[in-house]
């Protein structure tokens, strides 16, 4: 990829407001921004656990990427996935591995009977809706998630939007604990980590807010031109725009 400094605000914008936003891959950020990544390792901990599944649920699989990399599916493997083009991604890529990709929303009921699967993933999910996920397990089945923390990338999100005291109260792992105990689940394993992120061009800004579309809603380059015009040239001036990303990881198994 050439190199990014030298090109200019309307050509990076250009760019980055071209390219698909389809899936959960990243790699058109490479070399253009860097994530430092949770200490769990969460997709080789959720393969480990897939090896040892009879059926597993992947709950808002995205593009079906993490589910992709696992080397040794359970007989039954189904995803999840509510956004048309994702859903679209993730059939071609996890079909031929005989995964059933079911198009569903993003909210209860999930359309499976009781205790259907003995383990249930997902990665990043936008809300967790416990009681249905306590539903689908199976007795001794296990919950295995990786989510979104609190106030991640906030320094990004209030550059376009101002404080936002009350959005950095939302997605605590402790919260996720409660409702997970509330829906008669045993949280076994809780952990947060802050993971230090850098966007160097205003191009990866720009792509990022387009593909996780809650960081600041109804983003447009067009709604915050300024404000992007103003950032590329800090990013020009002063190396990269540094935020903090939060990640927690939680495992909750349904009693035998």
């Amino acid at each position: 990829m050439p190199g990014t400094m030298s090109r200019t605000f309307e050509e990076l914008v250009a760019e980055a407001s071209a390219v698909s936003v389809a899936g959960w891959d990243f790699s058109w950020l490479e070399g253009r921004a860097t994530e430092q990544r949770p200490s769990w390792g969460y997709a080789r901990s959720m393969g480990e656990r897939m090896g040892r599944a009879s059926a597993a649920l992947d709950i808002q699989t995205g593009g079906g990427e993490v589910l992709a990399s696992v080397p040794k599916l359970p007989p039954l493997t189904v995803a999840t996935e509510g956004w048309p083009p994702n859903v679209a991604k993730a059939t071609a890529l996890l079909g031929p591995r005989g995964v059933a990709v079911v198009a569903d929303a993003d909210e209860p009921p999930l359309p499976f009977a009781d205790a259907t699967f003995d383990l249930v993933v997902s990665r990043h999910p936008v809300k967790a809706f416990w009681s249905e996920i306590a539903r689908v397990l199976a007795p001794g089945g296990t919950y295995f998630s990786q989510e979104v923390g609190p106030a991640s990338v906030f320094e990004l999100v209030e550059y376009f939007l101002g404080p936002q005291p009350e959005g950095r109260k939302g997605r605590d792992p402790e919260n996720a604990r409660a409702e997970a105990e509330a829906a008669g689940l045993d949280v076994v394993d809780l952990r947060l980590e802050e993971l230090r992120t850098e966007f160097h061009d205003i191009g990866a800004v720009v792509y990022f807010l387009r593909k996780v579309i809650w960081m600041v809603p109804g983003f447009t380059v067009g709604a915050y031109l300024p404000q992007l015009r103003s950032l590329h040239d800090r990013l020009e001036a002063g190396g990269p725009f540094v935020a903090t990303t939060t990640r927690f990881l939680i495992e909750a198994r349904r009693p035998a």
